[in-house]
């Protein structure tokens, strides 16, 4: 399995030496500021969120930091498992893209492609809509890091998945208490505080059900 995995590496890595310059400068561009789009995504969840319901709200919120427990726990694994990075210990490879990381910054699992999987699922979870541009980015991202020559294809795939299922975990776990800390925050009297919790729904949802007695006979 080992040495499938540095095939498929020396493989992706051959291809990127051979693309056009400003494609190389454009991947290494994205395997950093990609994070920072999924960031952008996170404030305009949010946003949109203040003005729906204390759940909305919630996961909004639960969506940011269930990504940071899945980095945490991404750090966890790669501390223990001390995989050399592929820059470093695949023969006949040609040279990363990227500066190679020093030795005792691990490779498995990729943290960017833990934190790309877990934005992904937190972000559909806080905004569906939002599925059909998180993924393919979490999906691009996890084989920039690749491309670049960072990272193993397993580094990257275990590295979704895990981030992938922790967000999920983290967002299903803590979505009700934090609907009562959103319903909370939108009952204080501090300004600050009922800003950021938002002003909630302008009016009941239509697709809503309504108690018979306020339906029009």
């Amino acid at each position: 399995m080992q040495d499938i995995d540095s095939g498929l590496y020396r493989g992706i890595s051959d291809f990127a030496h051979d693309t056009p310059a400003w494609v190389q400068h454009l991947v290494e561009a994205w395997t950093e500021a990609g994070l920072l789009l999924f960031g952008v995504l996170f404030a305009a969840a949010w946003w949109r969120a203040r003005r729906g319901g204390p759940y909305a709200l919630a996961v909004a919120v639960l969506a940011p930091l269930a990504t940071a427990v899945a980095s945490v726990c991404s750090e966890l694994v790669k501390s223990a498992v001390d995989e050399v990075r592929p820059c470093r210990a695949v023969a006949g490879a040609p040279a990363s893209l990227m500066a190679c990381p020093p030795h005792g910054d691990w490779s498995f699992p990729s943290n960017h492609a833990s934190i790309a999987g877990a934005a992904a699922v937190a972000l559909t979870l806080a905004w569906r809509g939002l599925a059909r541009l998180a993924f393919p980015m979490a999906l691009l991202m996890a084989y920039s890091r690749v491309f670049v020559g960072v990272h193993y294809p397993h580094d990257v795939l275990v590295g979704l998945l895990l981030g992938a299922a922790v967000a999920y975990a983290v967002v299903r776990l803590g979505a009700r208490p934090m609907t009562h800390v959103a319903e909370a925050l939108r009952a204080s009297t501090t300004r600050p505080v009922r800003w950021f919790a938002g002003p909630g729904p302008a009016a009941p949802d239509r697709d809503t059900p309504q108690p018979r007695s306020a339906r029009r006979d």
